[in-house]
């Protein structure tokens, strides 16, 4: 093998067990700053080895082996306290002797420490921003580059939000750890959040000239997966992974040839991935086969699967069970009132009762201090003037919603639903 195919081959291995490295490593040293640095160090003596001896037949467990080596040899480096030192020392022979193979000890322990891992990057402690860039560092391997680009902020300000991350997890010392009782539930939230929110903006950019990251839908997904199968007890964790799931399955018809934008009613079907279709459709039967059995009501993530799994039931747009989406709504709207989840609500009494029944709603809203810059507000307003005629109207609020979004794809198109409406018109 050519010595950059292998060295491709090490880094692909690397980026499939790195988490894993990184959480083990924490689990140790209680930093997750440090155990960066270990698992990245580990790497470097894998690029120096491997070419000559080969990849071994257990790549994660060399990985892991080399790794806690350099554990001990950079507290001594340091010339941390005695105690702490020796602490370590003993704990490391403890393990090799309770577990003389590598790989089964990496297995026995992963799924408990990817799960801390995933708590910690996602600590309160921390500022959104900060839960998001760690965690995508952290668990979804993404450069501090890749990250910067996905969002579309400068890297010195992704790489400053990671390294005060992780400053403030050590200045707080923040434990490595799954919390208990209210503070995990609480905590939960927060790790869903923000797996929502890295789905969210690959679906849907909020700025930058596609109107779609997939990439970034795919590490929230993936995430999702491995939070579904350390925490599989909690229906929302089930009930995020069914939506994400169900809408990760239109991308491929969200866009044009050009990367135009396709909406929802006009979208063909067809491309819709009947597989991510029925994974999801299977996560939220345990998401409320889970809440039946824990006596809950169902949670704003399974709420919104289901709405979801609405669309994606319904071949045609207008077969579609509104009804039941606006009942869905409703419940929402009870259980985290918000003036987006009354701006699709609005959108589905539209559908359901005619567009005058969604126009009262979106009116009422315009008062609202959340949505002043929202664009979707305009938009939704415009699409609603368009169907009842009163063209001049819906054009101006499209006008207006273009002016207010930042992604170029999203804008290119309101001014051509704008600039139709001006034919019509003219």
């Amino acid at each position: 093998m050519a010595a950059t195919d292998t060295h491709r081959a090490i880094e692909a291995v690397f980026r499939v067990e790195r988490a894993k490295l990184i959480a083990g490593l924490a689990r140790i040293v209680r930093d997750v700053g440090l155990a960066e640095e270990l698992a990245q160090d580990a790497l470097v003596a894998a690029l120096e080895q491997w070419p000559s001896s080969g990849i071994p037949d257990r790549p994660g467990a060399w990985l892991m082996a080399t790794s806690k080596h350099r554990a001990l040899d950079a507290l001594r480096r340091r010339k941390l306290a005695a105690r702490k030192h020796d602490e370590f020392g003993r704990e490391l022979e403890i393990e090799q002797d309770q577990n003389p193979d590598p790989d089964a000890a990496l297995d026995d322990d992963i799924g408990d420490d990817l799960l801390r891992l995933v708590f910690t990057a996602c600590h309160p402690v921390l500022s959104t921003e900060g839960q998001v860039a760690l965690t995508l560092r952290l668990l979804g391997g993404l450069t501090t580059e890749e990250i910067a680009r996905a969002f579309l902020v400068a890297e010195p300000t992704i790489a400053q939000r990671i390294v005060r991350a992780k400053r403030t997890l050590a200045e707080q010392r923040v434990p490595f750890e799954v919390p208990h009782g209210e503070a995990l539930a609480e905590r939960l939230s927060s790790v869903l959040s923000v797996i929502y929110l890295i789905f969210n903006e690959g679906y849907s950019a909020t700025a930058g000239d596609d109107w779609m990251r997939p990439s970034l839908c795919g590490e929230a997904l993936r995430l999702g997966r491995i939070l579904a199968g350390l925490a599989g007890g909690e229906p929302e964790v089930h009930g995020l992974v069914a939506l994400m799931e169900i809408q990760a399955s239109r991308l491929h018809a969200r866009t044009g040839p050009a990367g135009e934008p396709v909406l929802l009613f006009d979208q063909n079907r067809a491309r819709w991935d009947q597989l991510l279709i029925r994974r999801g459709l299977a996560a939220l039967e345990r998401a409320e086969a889970q809440g039946k059995a824990l006596r809950r009501t169902p949670g704003p993530y399974v709420l919104q699967a289901a709405i979801a799994a609405c669309h994606a039931g319904a071949a045609r747009a207008e077969d579609t069970d509104w009804a039941r989406i606006v009942g869905l709504y409703g419940a929402l709207a009870a259980m985290t009132p918000s003036p987006i989840v009354e701006l699709n609500r609005a959108v589905a009494l539209a559908m359901l009762f005619g567009p005058e029944a969604g126009l009262a709603i979106v009116d009422a809203l315009g008062a609202e201090p959340a949505l002043k810059a929202y664009h979707l507000l305009p938009s939704v307003r415009g699409d609603l003037l368009a169907k009842l005629g009163r063209n001049h109207e819906a054009r101006a609020e499209f006008e207006r919603a273009a002016s207010m979004t930042r992604n170029a794809q999203e804008k290119a198109l309101l001014l051509r639903r704008a600039e139709a409406l001006r034919r019509g018109v003219d």
